[in-house]
């Protein structure tokens, strides 16, 4: 490994906590008395982040992700423990913070390099470059109070990205903005990640955790739970998501998985309502097959045992790349489709039938067994979530030559035009 660029050393955040306002009014007149509960927003984290490693921080809501980030970029004094920083951070948290809402996008421009440490001159060779990515037009000579949230985030991410940071940190700033921007500022983000600059990103988005990060950290409830590879923290986030809704979570076991484990063992659900028999890749013959050809129809069978009796058995399954993105997921409750009840005992099995109009690698399937579909794609119990396989696309001899994510099989037709009408 190469040189630190951040380490924490037990790490703690407090925060005192009233149950009324009159009782912090009570404590400064009245003190040597506490009227406040403490409240640990991070606790005793232990985390190494070396120079130029990209790192996903992930957790739900109230996890510490921001406080982490806070006390990182020095905005926080921690409570206990020790941080090191070895260079300069450039952070994008709060929406807002470091700018002067009075002030001329340009007059904050130079208000936030001087902040990051750079001279009036660097700001100034700099500036044509940072409003060229901000891309707001004559609203870089306007009060700040009078830019929406996406020009905000815009101008805040066009500083932070090029101002030569050595550290990077961005939460989830980039869920403002349109498309455009946001595809701009991945390609920015990429660019830094591959000159060397460290990056700390916040984000809900798995599947860009997944293809950005070298490594993720998951977050719950002020602690570092698990530092590992993308993949593993995210499915972890995501079996802790699912069992928030479960309505008997002492049933389910969440596990970690572990990466030298065999698939079979890749379970981050595990419950003893249910047994999975077998998961299959079947092509148009029925025979199980590890790889298909791109465009082919499959089908993806799943074999159950109850060991409890369902009252409206569901099953699903999520395809990801080689980077971890998710290319598809889906479940019977969100197809419309319900197994419906399932007697203690039942041997079933579930299939899905669908055509792989996929770029040629290599991908894993991941299964799910839940009971009780509620709302929009929740459930009341959640049994199993497992990976399950992996599945090699093979290019198909047969189709165009195409370039992507998917192939969209699209169709060509010309039309001629009257002359002198437009096309519209």
């Amino acid at each position: 490994m190469g040189e630190v660029a951040i380490s924490l050393k037990n790490v703690s955040k407090c925060f005192k906590r009233y149950a009324r306002p009159v009782d912090r009014l009570k404590e400064i007149l009245l003190p040597g008395k506490s009227r406040a509960e403490p409240f640990w927003a991070i606790q005793n984290v232990d985390l190494d982040i070396h120079k130029g490693e990209t790192i996903g921080v992930v957790g739900q809501n109230g996890a510490g992700k921001s406080t982490l980030l806070q006390v990182i970029t020095q905005t926080l004094t921690p409570t206990s423990g020790s941080l090191i920083v070895n260079g300069r951070i450039s952070a994008l948290l709060e929406l807002g913070s470091g700018f002067n809402p009075e002030f001329t996008g340009r007059q904050n421009v130079f208000f936030n390099g001087r902040i990051l440490g750079l001279s009036q001159e660097e700001i100034a060779q700099k500036f044509d470059k940072i409003a060229e990515f901000a891309d707001i037009g004559d609203f870089i000579d306007q009060p700040v109070r009078t830019y929406s949230s996406g020009m905000f985030v815009r101008l805040a991410f066009a500083v932070a990205v090029n101002t030569d940071p050595d550290i990077l940190i961005v939460d989830e700033a980039l869920a403002v903005g349109d498309v455009y921007f946001q595809q701009k500022c991945f390609t920015r983000l990429k660019e830094l990640r591959d000159s060397g600059v460290t990056l700390l990103f916040v984000s809900h988005d798995s599947g860009l955790v997944c293809k950005l990060c070298d490594r993720a950290i998951l977050m719950d409830h002020g602690k570092l739970i698990l530092d590992a590879t993308p993949r593993q923290v995210v499915d972890l986030y995501e079996a802790k998501l699912l069992q928030k809704l479960d309505h008997q979570p002492s049933r389910v076991d969440i596990a970690i998985m572990n990466s030298t484990e065999s698939l079979d063992a890749s379970v981050a659900i595990r419950s003893e309502a249910v047994k999975v028999e077998f998961v299959r890749v079947l092509n148009e013959s029925d025979q199980s097959v590890q790889s298909t050809f791109s465009d082919s129809e499959i089908k993806l069978a799943i074999g159950l045992f109850l060991l409890e009796a369902a009252k409206d058995l569901h099953v699903g399954f999520k395809l990801r790349n080689r980077t971890g993105e998710v290319v598809f997921e889906s479940n019977t409750f969100c197809m419309n489709q319900s197994i419906g009840r399932v007697d203690v005992g039942s041997a079933i099995e579930a299939r899905f039938l669908f055509k792989v109009p996929l770029l040629p690698g290599d991908y894993t399937i991941m299964v799910g067994v839940a009971d009780g579909g509620i709302g929009r794609g929740g459930f009341e119990r959640v049994w199993v979530l497992q990976e399950s396989l992996t599945l090699k696309v093979l290019p198909n001899p047969d189709a165009i030559l195409w370039a992507g994510v998917i192939n969209l099989a699209p169709q060509f037709e010309l039309h001629s035009l009257t002359p002198g009408l437009k096309q519209v």
